[in-house]
């Protein structure tokens, strides 16, 4: 009976942990038979959106972690990658050079931008939010001041397709086909295993270097990475590899069974570790039933219905490359010290300080990562969607990318990569189903577009409300006997602080 009662709390208290999650998949799902769209029609429309999007909602997790809350300051770095697109399209450059010369020119942008608004966010501690939304519009007035009087006005423009018919101001659209359009999703999967065999191979030269003038230890990792992208490299010259590496798609059926092989792989890596380290039966337990899990899943894809729409839907290999990368990039940080000062900076500033760290600094680092990532992404954003709106595509950035990432769970005070990749999902679910559905019920597909509109702001607003709830309770607590200020700490800033 006590252990009944102890599953029904663990599942009462994943409901309530989760309640804006499951509420908003029963939306979905909801508007889904609602809307009477085909399986392929939605996933085709998911998997776009993942694609463009995942990136810039990714960036916003760093400032989560160090305590600044959700950042609605992205909008600056957006603001970044639109200023360089627009100098790379009228000087002409094209395909993925031309997105090469786009980061490097938004970059040191980015860089600059969020070290300011870093330096700004530490003079408003703990209204950053309100500051980096109200930035956003001021961001937005000096931008529209570059864009409709500086360029043609001041810096000299001759382009008629890009200027305004008067020579002064950029145009409301620019069209982004023969120049950066699918630059980065037409990258052939061959030539993105000759740039990272290249690579690993420059780094495992170096580390080589090093090792012999014993300024680095070489590891067994070191060799194992080289060894493995220069297996991949050389596979890659066989006919029928080759063939197959030579498209800048793969289809959805291929890429779920390639990541299921990996996975497996893993799991039987380590079945076979626990054996010759021979560790207990139970060690072996979860990795077994993880593989049985796998070999279900990739069942399912023999079930017509489902075969038929993973067979239909195409991704373009780079981008989900680069949201893998940067989903691992903001695993790993966080075990860097950087990572664990960010983590204790937005637990308790004081106990930050306390311990030696530089709160100011750290927060201002944590800005610049996610003002240049959110810059990045916006890079992601606009060579999928192929225009370019001069004036708008900058504009609720913030809102859309901070909604996806509370739909999936995140808070004020926590966010993490899943929940960033399964609100990406489900918003965008909503955003493809919403107008279909409105058009069903009411005759009116203006109904669902209003819909998701109220729904995105209406998440966010609930998120704030409940900080804001939490933040009034933790104040008014009454103190308990012979608290102070490190035996009322979490556990894990006592961890943090103590190493």
């Amino acid at each position: 009976m006590k252990q009944k009662s102890n599953v029904l709390n663990k599942v009462g208290s994943f409901v309530f942990d989760n309640k804006v999650m499951i509420g908003f998949a029963i939306i979905c799902l909801v508007a889904i038979v609602l809307s009477g769209s085909p399986m392929t029609f939605i996933v085709d429309g998911v998997m776009t959106r993942i694609t463009r999007n995942t990136f810039t909602v990714l960036a916003l997790i760093i400032p989560v972690i160090a305590g600044l809350g959700l950042n609605f300051g992205i909008v600056i770095g957006a603001v970044a990658a639109q200023i360089a697109v627009f100098w790379v399209v009228y000087w002409g450059f094209e395909g993925f050079g031309g997105i090469l010369l786009t980061v490097l020119i938004a970059t040191p942008l980015a860089v600059w931008f969020g070290y300011l608004v870093g330096k700004l966010f530490n003079r408003m501690k703990g209204a950053e939010m309100i500051a980096g939304l109200i930035l956003g519009y001021f961001a937005d007035g000096l931008y529209q001041l570059l864009f409709l009087v500086v360029i043609g006005g001041i810096i000299p423009v001759n382009n008629p397709k890009l200027i305004i018919s008067g020579g002064v101001g950029v145009k409301n659209t620019i069209d982004l086909t023969g120049n950066l359009k699918y630059a980065i999703d037409s990258v052939r999967m061959v030539d993105i295993v000759t740039v990272l065999f290249y690579a690993v191979l420059a780094i495992t030269v170096i580390k080589a270097i090093l090792h012999l003038v014993k300024k680095y230890q070489l590891k067994r990792n070191d060799l194992t990475l080289f060894g493995v992208s220069a297996l991949a490299f050389g596979i890659s010259y066989i006919p029928v590899v080759e063939r197959f590496l030579s498209t800048d798609r793969l289809v959805l059926l291929d890429a779920f069974t390639g990541v299921l092989i990996v996975l497996a792989i893993i799991q039987i890596a380590k079945i076979i570790k626990s054996i010759i380290d021979k560790q207990p039966a139970a060690g072996i337990k979860k990795p077994v039933l993880l593989l049985v899990l796998y070999g279900v899943l990739y069942g399912l894809t023999f079930i017509p219905a489902i075969e038929e729409v993973m067979l239909f839907v195409k991704l373009p290999v780079l981008p989900f490359l680069l949201i893998a990368g940067l989903a691992w990039f903001n695993q790993k940080i966080l075990s860097t010290r950087l990572g664990q000062n960010m983590r204790t900076v937005g637990q308790s500033m004081s106990v930050a300080n306390a311990s030696g760290i530089n709160s100011d600094q750290t927060r201002v680092l944590a800005m610049i990562i996610s003002t240049m990532l959110a810059c990045w992404g916006q890079i992601i954003f606009l060579q999928n969607i192929g225009t370019f709106s001069t004036y708008g595509a900058h504009t609720q950035i913030a809102q859309f990318a901070i909604a996806a990432l509370l739909v999936g769970g995140a808070s004020v005070q926590k966010a993490t990569n899943k929940q960033a990749i399964i609100g990406v999902i489900l918003f965008h679910t909503l955003f493809i189903v919403a107008p279909q559905a409105g058009k069903e019920l009411f005759n009116n597909a203006q109904i669902g577009e209003y819909f998701r509109v109220f729904v995105s702001y209406g998440v966010i607003a609930l998120s704030l409300a409940m900080h804001a709830w939490k933040v009034f309770k933790k104040e008014v607590r009454p103190p308990t006997e012979g608290s102070d200020l490190i035996s009322s700490k979490p556990p894990e800033i006592s961890e943090v602080v103590n190493t």
